[in-house]
């Protein structure tokens, strides 16, 4: 049986590609953009399993009338592609606050609006899928990109905390972040240069500008096969929760996890004992008076009422544990994690 996915910037570019691929696996298709005329051009025209609606993504009202209109047409919506986006380029300085807010309310909030109007429909359902489009750059800082990335790394942050949120009805999230692909992204329609000038940055703007003008139709990714791998994870039983996609990116953001893992080894000298001598031993509900180590595992905590009302979990003696574990809810490595019995909990506080 064919899923609803409900997809949005899909137009033009990488977010036509995807519903293409959508109908072509023989699933119903919400197709939302600006301009309802261009997005139903660009899919060939009127078809049985999809429907074609306007959606603004920074008017959270017309988000809520497209997921209706969705909901009215098909009953149900089982997939979110959070695709549209654009790409304020430029050097910091040279970005002016306007346009950071702009490239912060489309990429960030846009996304934000019309998952906040379908999730509704997700819980209701107890399932649902929120794949979102982040980017290379909302892993890696790059040259030129300080409103993108930001924006991107906003996304980043956003939906690994969404995973918490919804799981518990069902819902499954994943990130995506793509390399260079050969989409639209960098066409005028899609990419704005600084509106300011500064001297001191002049000339390298000038040669930014030249060399990502150049690279737009050029890029090495395929978004027609991205588009396809899309939908493979659309059809997943139990997604990822986060997807690189390119020769290009993959290696790039397997470095910078590496390279974190070396800061913050580096970082134990200076910044591993900045605590305040008790307050380990409080978060644990060991007596300030005790020489018990705060990082032994296997100790009772008289926390547990508060922790076991925090989880939803019957009170009961919360175990207290530094060793990694796995739960539904994935895996856990912090120094401290709150368990019932031997069974591990949802981390929701602590």
């Amino acid at each position: 049986m064919g899923k609803v996915i409900f997809i949005t910037g899909a137009g033009r570019g990488m977010g036509a590609d995807i519903a293409r691929a959508a109908l072509k696996a023989g699933h119903q298709v919400v197709a939302t953009g600006r301009t309802p005329a261009k997005v139903l051009e660009a899919l060939g025209g009127e078809q049985d399993n999809l429907l074609v609606t306007r959606l603004d993504i920074t008017d959270l009202d017309n988000a809520h009338a497209a997921a209706t209109q969705a909901v009215e047409r098909f009953g149900r919506i089982d997939v979110l592609i959070n695709n549209a986006a654009n790409f304020y380029a430029g050097y910091f300085e040279e970005i002016s606050p306007e346009q950071m807010r702009a490239q912060i309310d489309t990429n960030v909030f846009g996304p934000m609006n019309i998952t906040r109007a379908i999730l509704p429909v997700l819980r209701k359902q107890h399932s649902g899928h929120v794949i979102t489009l982040s980017s290379l750059a909302g892993v890696v800082g790059l040259e030129f990109c300080a409103a993108y990335a930001t924006s991107k790394f906003a996304v980043e942050g956003w939906m690994e905390s969404l995973r918490y949120d919804v799981e518990p009805y069902g819902i499954r999230t994943t990130i995506v972040e793509p390399g260079f692909f050969r989409t639209e992204l960098l066409v005028d329609a899609s990419t704005s240069w600084p509106e300011l000038s500064i001297e001191d940055y002049a000339e390298r703007t000038a040669t930014q500008i030249a060399q990502w003008q150049q690279i737009n139709g050029s890029q090495a990714g395929d978004p027609a096969k991205i588009a396809d791998v899309l939908i493979t994870l659309a059809e997943q039983e139990t997604p990822p929760l986060r997807f690189v996609a390119g020769a290009d990116a993959i290696p790039a953001v397997a470095k910078k996890g590496r390279t974190l893992t070396e800061q913050a080894e580096a970082s134990h000298e200076l910044g591993g004992n900045l605590a305040h001598g008790d307050a380990a031993r409080h978060s644990l509900g060991i007596p300030t008076n005790s020489t018990a180590s705060p990082l032994l595992t296997n100790r009772t905590s008289p926390r547990s009422a508060a922790m076991a009302a925090c989880d939803g979990l019957p009170q009961a003696s919360t175990t207290v544990s530094t060793r990694p574990y796995r739960t539904k809810y994935g895996r856990y490595t912090g120094y401290v994690e709150p368990m019932l019995g031997d069974r591990p909990g949802p981390q929701r506080c602590g």
